[in-house]
C-alpha cells in the first residue's frame, strides 16, 4: 500500500486511523485497554534496519523509492487514546493515530498485534479480578504461551488487577511484584515429601508456600505443619475438588494450630472456577493457562481503520467502510463516558461531529495525548505506566453499574450512542 501511494502521490496526504472492536467477545459486558505502553515503547524505536531492507529488495518486494522511504522512516505523527487500563466497549475508539498514510500504515500490523493480544488478557484478567472478590490473584502462566507473550500477559494481568506474577522478566522490565512456589518435580526429586518440604523451608523459611498434593493431602500437611511450624506461609493445592479439599485443609490446618497458614490455589482457574470457589475458605488464586489464553477470547478482534483523510486542497474528508457486516464510522471521533448523578456510567457517547458536551452529554472525556509530534509523552511506559493503568482500571470498573459483575452472557454493561 506505501509503495501504490508513494506512485500515486498520496502517500502524504494526511489521515487519521482509529482502533476499535466491532463487537465484544460471546458474554463479556465491558473490554479492557491493554497494551498501550508496549506500543509507545516500540514505537519510539520503531525502524527499519539494513537487514530488513536487504530483505526486502533481495526478495523484490518492494522497489527502490519505498525502500528509501522506509530507510529514513521515523514516526513524527500525534496519538491520541483511552489511557490504558480504561474499560471499553463495542466502536470505543481505543487509539487515533493521526499522520501521513505512509508513516500511519506501517504501524498498522505492530499496533494491533499488541493491543488484540493484551487488552483480551487484560479483559480476561478484571472478570478473574472480579470474581475473586478482594483475594489476591497471581499470573502463573508462562508456560503456557511463548516467551514474548508471557512477558506481555503478566503485565497486562498486573493492570487489570492481578497483584503478582511468577514472571521474572515481566517483574524487572515492569516493577509487578514476582513470587511463586515449587513444582511436583521438586517433591518427587527428594527420597520423600518430608525431606523435599525440609529443604524448601532450610532454604526459604517457614514463611514459604509447601505443594501439598503430591500424594496424600493430609500427609503433606501434616508434614508441612510438623516441619515448619506454625509459622507455615501457605500450602498449595493444584488438583482435585479444590472446593472440598481446601475445607478440609483448613479444619485440620486449624486443628493443628496453624490458623494464619494460607490456602493458594491453581489448576487451570478462570472466573466461573473462582467464582465458584468463593464460599471455600481460600486466601489466593494462582491462574495460568486460562489467562494467558484470554479465558476463552484469545483476541479482543480490534480493527485499525482510516476514518478520515485529507483531499488534494488539504480539506479534511470523512470516510468510512459500507461493508456488510463491516461497516464503519467515518471522522475523527471525540469520546465521553456519560456518568449519572450517583456517579454510575451510563453511556459511551462518540460523536463524529462536534461534540458530546455541545449534545447536552456530561461526564469524563477518555482520550488523552499520547505522541505529540513523534514524541510519546511522560508516564505511559515502564513501571511507571503500569501503575498508573492499574489505578486507571480500579477508577473506571468502580464506575460501572453493577451488571459488570455478572459473569453470565449479556449485553455490554452500558450503550454506545453515536452522534
Amino acid at each position: 500500500m506505501v509503495q501504490a501511494a508513494l506512485r500515486s502521490g498520496a502517500a502524504h496526504r494526511r489521515c487519521v486511523f482509529e482502533v476499535f472492536t466491532r463487537r465484544l467477545p460471546e458474554g463479556r459486558r465491558y473490554g479492557v485497554v491493554a497494551g498501550t505502553g508496549r506500543v509507545l515503547e516500540g514505537l519510539e524505536k520503531f525502524r527499519f534496519g539494513d537487514a530488513e531492507l536487504g530483505f526486502l529488495s533481495e526478495r523484490g518486494v518492494l522497489d527502490e523509492p519505498t525502500l528509501e522511504y522506509l530507510a529514513d522512516y521515523r514516526f513524527s505523527g500525534t496519538v491520541h487514546g483511552y489511557p490504558e487500563g480504561e474499560v471499553y466497549l463495542p466502536h470505543s475508539p481505543i487509539l487515533r493515530v493521526e499522520a501521513s498514510f505512509a508513516q500511519a500504515c506501517v504501524l498498522e500490523t505492530f499496533v494491533l498485534s499488541v493491543l488484540n493480544h493484551d487488552s483480551a488478557i487484560a479483559s480476561a484478567a478484571s472478570r478473574m479480578v472480579m470474581a475473586a472478590d478482594g483475594r489476591p490473584c497471581v499470573e502463573m502462566g508462562s508456560r503456557r504461551t511463548n516467551e514474548g507473550s508471557a512477558v506481555a500477559a503478566a503485565r497486562a494481568a498486573a493492570v487489570a488487577g492481578f497483584s503478582a506474577t511468577s514472571n521474572l522478566e515481566a517483574g524487572r522490565r515492569f516493577g509487578i511484584p514476582t513470587l511463586g512456589t515449587a513444582a511436583h518435580a521438586f517433591t518427587l526429586l527428594h527420597d520423600s515429601e518430608e525431606e523435599a518440604f525440609a529443604a524448601q523451608v532450610e532454604a526459604f523459611g517457614p514463611g514459604t508456600t509447601l505443594l501439598v498434593d503430591t500424594y496424600d493431602v493430609e500427609t503433606a500437611v501434616r508434614s508441612a505443619v510438623k516441619i515448619a511450624g506454625p509459622k507455615l506461609g501457605a500450602v498449595r493445592l493444584d488438583s482435585g475438588d479444590l472446593v472440598e479439599q481446601a475445607h478440609s485443609v483448613r479444619a485440620l490446618l486449624d486443628s493443628l494450630g496453624n490458623r494464619e497458614t494460607r490456602i493458594i490455589v491453581s489448576s487451570d482457574l478462570d472466573e466461573h472456577a473462582i467464582a465458584r470457589l468463593a464460599a471455600a475458605p481460600v486466601d489466593s488464586y494462582g491462574v495460568g493457562t486460562r489467562l494467558v489464553t484470554g479465558s476463552g477470547a484469545p483476541t479482543a478482534s480490534m480493527v485499525y481503520k482510516l476514518v478520515e483523510r485529507d483531499d488534494d486542497a488539504g480539506n479534511p474528508v470523512a470516510v468510512a467502510k459500507a461493508s456488510t457486516g463491516k461497516t464503519s464510522h467515518g471522522g475523527a471521533k471525540q469520546v465521553l463516558r456519560s456518568i449519572d448523578d450517583h456517579g454510575r456510567a451510563e453511556a459511551e457517547v462518540i460523536a463524529s461531529v462536534g461534540s458530546p458536551e455541545e449534545a447536552g452529554y456530561m461526564g469524563r472525556a477518555l482520550q488523552v495525548p499520547l505522541v505529540i509530534d513523534g514524541v510519546v509523552q511522560p508516564g505511559f511506559t515502564g513501571a511507571e505506566g503500569v501503575q498508573r493503568a492499574q489505578q486507571r482500571h480500579q477508577e473506571s470498573v468502580a464506575e460501572l453499574p453493577a451488571d459488570a459483575h455478572r459473569l453470565s452472557p449479556g449485553e455490554p454493561v452500558i450503550p454506545t450512542v453515536f452522534l
